[in-house]
């Protein structure tokens, strides 16, 4: 489902939910988008919207996402003249919870660098450390096993961000190893214990 430009922070609430906002990226992990955002909505009290980077697009189609879905367009058409909002920072001001699946090699870069070029990772440099930040890696496994990248996961754990680590098995191009993201109910999981831990739905 497909932004309609408009912040989901100015929607009013009766029932305070606990809001997930799903980072995806072009990994070809991203498949599993419509799957992880199915499951997520099925913990009750969960509210979830999605922002995607363009090049993850290619792995899914967006009618199969059944919340709503942002992308860097969305950010420029909202904003025409200083009143107007700023969309990255009304989705970071929405979330309770970020989670980043998958985090592919280029945005983990960008993010431990503070690079902001897009809508995505100008949310999470916008993005409260008082609140998770979960991230799933997921890469090739010569990628992963690069010396950057143990460098770069490091530098986002210094940030407070928890890391969902990827598991083994033989990747969509071939190799062994290391790099796949973690399986969904894994991530699911997680998201469970923080919203267990956090007291579950809360009130506006």
């Amino acid at each position: 489902m497909e932004s309609s430009a408009s912040s989901p922070a100015a929607a009013p609430l009766v029932k305070r939910q606990f809001h997930v906002l799903v980072g995806v990226t072009g990994s070809v992990a991203a498949l599993k988008l419509p799957l992880l955002v199915s499951r997520l909505l099925d913990i009750p009290g969960l509210e979830v919207a999605v922002v995607t980077t363009e090049r993850a697009k290619h792995f899914y189609s967006p009618q199969d996402i059944p919340v709503t879905l942002y992308s860097d367009a969305d950010e420029w058409e909202m904003w025409k003249c200083r009143s107007d909002p700023v969309l990255h920072i009304d989705l970071r001001r929405w979330a309770d919870l970020m989670l980043v699946a998958p985090l592919d090699a280029n945005t983990l870069g960008k993010v431990a660098s503070g690079i902001c070029d897009n809508l995505l990772t100008c949310v999470i440099r916008a993005w409260d450390c008082r609140k998770p930040l979960l991230f799933c890696p997921a890469m090739n496994t010569v990628m992963w096993e690069h010396p950057i990248t143990a460098q770069q996961v490091g530098q986002l754990k210094a940030f407070g961000y928890v890391e969902i680590p990827c598991v083994a098995k033989k990747l969509v191009c071939g190799d062994q190893g290391l790099g796949a993201m973690a399986e969904v109910g894994t991530i699911v999981g997680k998201v469970e214990e923080i919203l267990f831990r956090h007291g579950g739905s809360q009130q506006s």
